[in-house]
């Protein structure tokens, strides 16, 4: 059959659909150096996996949209709407305490991960009718990620999304683990057996829908479920969602696009402009970080500004507006002409 390479087998193998494996191969082969780099240079891991790969993800969506003239000249609306709802949305939430702030932004961060997986589904997808094994792949993946959340909520992990306690408020919802465990492996039962059904009966085999799906199983829940490690569940987390999403971007909005519909953007088609690509969404990432370090969090970097507790609730809303932003565009930059929302 057709396979529904974004680009092709070797880019969609490298950048979008291994991560999650070769993250894991790596953690099971080099625990002890992992516990290692952990405790000795956190710095560094700071470094590459939160400000290199999270936050540059989140920058990279300007290549989409922001930096793209007509698209914006199209969606005013959008793109100057969501960056003020973001504000003002977080405004109102620090209001009522960092905590629950931080929980409310922890959900849909949550939420965008997850949907991200859906809509990597949904392209590796787009040449099969709309069938039962189409709705199925759609459970799996939401079962894929959905339960380790269910089951981070009521069990206590060494790590977090955001900050500590941020999901204690629902430790108190009455135990739902033993049925959602059930239904977990019911449905990785039924999605395996159903794949093998139709590869064996119809001789067509989807290679990067059935990897994506796979590795969606496997970070989540090693990443979250079966490894109780901050680092661990970084690398899991932020590789396997940001590494795919940098390179979807690239390939589909600046690699696949016309030079005369990408104008000034064309110069990021070379190779050098792979590397200036990179660049600049490193820089953003790295300049929004060395703010948050310096007003707010004080751990990796510190200039003594000494800024006032009272001003938090102004500065961490405003800080968070390009994460917030993020999240909420992907809503809608994604969707086809037909309504079929990609990641």
């Amino acid at each position: 059959m057709r396979q529904p390479w974004i680009h092709n087998a070797k880019t969609d193998g490298w950048f979008i659909l291994s991560p999650p494996f070769i993250i894991l191969l790596v953690i099971f082969l080099f625990q002890n150096q992992i516990h290692e780099l952990e405790n000795h240079y956190s710095f560094y891991t700071w470094l590459f996996l939160i400000v290199f790969v999270d936050v540059a993800h989140v920058y990279s969506t300007l290549f989409k949209t922001y930096f793209v003239k007509e698209e914006v000249r199209k969606r005013k609306l959008l793109y100057y709407g969501i960056p003020v709802l973001s504000w003002m949305l977080g405004l109102m939430l620090y209001q009522f305490g960092s905590l629950i702030f931080w929980s409310v932004l922890a959900l849909i961060a949550v939420f965008h991960f997850i949907r991200q997986q859906y809509g990597f589904m949904r392209i590796y997808a787009r040449f099969e009718p709309n069938n039962l094994s189409k709705s199925l792949d759609g459970i799996a993946v939401y079962s894929a990620t959905i339960f380790p959340m269910l089951y981070w909520f009521k069990t206590p992990r060494a790590f977090t999304w955001f900050v500590e306690n941020e999901f204690d408020w629902l430790h108190h919802v009455p135990d739902y683990l033993p049925a959602i465990k059930f239904l977990y492996f019911a449905i990785l039962v039924i999605w395996i057996s159903r794949t093998v059904y139709q590869i064996l009966r119809t001789g067509k085999m989807n290679i990067p829908k059935i990897v994506l799906i796979s590795g969606t199983y496997l970070s989540w829940y090693f990443g979250i479920v079966y490894f109780n490690n901050d680092l661990v569940f970084t690398f899991l987390n932020v590789i396997s969602h940001g590494i795919p999403y940098i390179a979807l971007v690239y390939l589909r909005e600046i690699k696949q696009r016309d030079d005369e519909k990408l104008n000034s953007l064309s110069v990021f088609k070379s190779t050098f402009g792979i590397f200036l690509f990179i660049l600049i969404i490193l820089g953003f990432a790295f300049f929004e970080e060395f703010l948050w370090e310096i007003l707010i969090w004080n751990e990796h970097f510190s200039l003594n500004l000494n800024v006032s507790l009272d001003w938090f609730q102004f500065l961490v809303p405003l800080l968070v507006v390009p994460q917030l932003t993020h999240y909420l565009l992907d809503g809608f930059i994604w969707k086809t002409r037909k309504g079929k929302q990609y990641p």
